[in-house]
């Protein structure tokens, strides 16, 4: 796969991997980077710095999408590489967490997979050759982030990523044989998901949690086995801002490193892009023994072993 004149749509593209992979494809020489995010300027600023041009897009909703193809088509002609990154976390729970949470969580991180797919199959198939590139997670192959935390939502669309991009490569090689597809599951990759996933769910760019937050995040902890009595709701705002700052932070893979492993499997035309050595470490460890992956031993022992945090 050639990225050099080609058109490149990214979804989720104003920060985290996404940005990185619009950076990553115009330093390839891509003839126009699409960057499509519902932060529509965060958008703004990456196309601007890759020379491309930028949409306001809200994944889970057809229309968005819509949009995005036909103005791409009208100003930039076919695209040749379509990348569905956008995604979000919460919904967690199904007995702690709303219906509309878990939704919100399913219909970005699944839907707007099939969506974004299916809406641009028909420019792809336009191209001489193309490539879809579907983000899952290590959670498409693992179910936890932890024993003492719910994980329904994201993980349940992780795995349906996973599973329909493997399903695409037959249905592709009969179908459309000039277009291959990638699931990439990335590891604990240095982005801002995790208060960029707050903001989207509760509707407010407000780094402070509201009353409602604060009890699930007391929840959260209680979990964990931390007793949270004698903890302030100040406390626990600054228990939550920690934990986005060192999920960003401190992250063994950056999100630059993963943007250049995805390219580089892309260009390979690898089906399967494992992204981070603890990615690698945990596929290996659940695939040598399934049926201890969700005991607390096995977390345990596989968090010290590639310096995760507990919880």
């Amino acid at each position: 796969m050639q990225v050099a004149g080609k058109v490149v749509v990214v979804t989720g593209g104003a920060n985290g991997i996404g940005r990185a992979l619009c950076e990553a494809f115009h330093r390839a020489g891509a003839a126009k980077v699409i960057v499509a995010d519902l932060d529509i300027a965060g958008a703004q600023a990456v196309a601007a710095s890759v020379d491309g041009a930028a949409f306001k897009c809200d994944v889970g909703q057809e229309k968005d999408i819509v949009h995005v193809i036909e103005e791409t088509e009208r100003k930039f002609g076919p695209i040749a590489l379509f990348c569905s990154n956008a995604g979000i976390g919460g919904g967690g729970s199904l007995f702690t967490n709303s219906r509309e949470q878990w939704e919100r969580t399913f219909n970005i991180c699944w839907g707007g997979v099939y969506l974004g797919v299916r809406t641009f199959l028909p420019m792809l198939m336009k191209a001489d050759e193309g490539h879809i590139v579907n983000t899952s997670s290590v959670n498409g192959f693992w179910a936890s982030i932890g024993m003492g935390v719910s994980h329904t939502a994201y993980s349940s669309a992780k795995f349906a990523v996973k599973g329909f991009t493997e399903a695409l490569i037959n249905d592709l090689r009969l179908n459309a044989p000039h277009i291959k597809c990638s699931v990439v599951m990335p590891g604990h990759i240095g982005t801002s998901i995790v208060s960029n996933s707050r903001k989207v769910l509760s509707g407010s760019d407000s780094e402070r949690l509201s009353e409602n937050e604060i009890l699930g995040a007391r929840q959260r902890l209680k979990g964990m086995g931390i007793d949270t009595a004698g903890m302030s709701d100040e406390d626990i705002q600054k228990i939550a801002l920690d934990r986005a700052r060192s999920f960003r932070d401190e992250a063994p893979t950056s999100a630059a490193a993963a943007a250049r492993i995805i390219l580089d499997g892309v260009k390979a035309e690898r089906w399967r892009i494992l992204v981070g050595d603890d990615a690698e470490r945990l596929d290996e460890r659940v695939r040598q023994t399934p049926e201890k992956a969700y005991t607390p031993e096995f977390y345990q022992s596989f968090a010290a072993e590639v310096g995760w945090r507990l919880g």
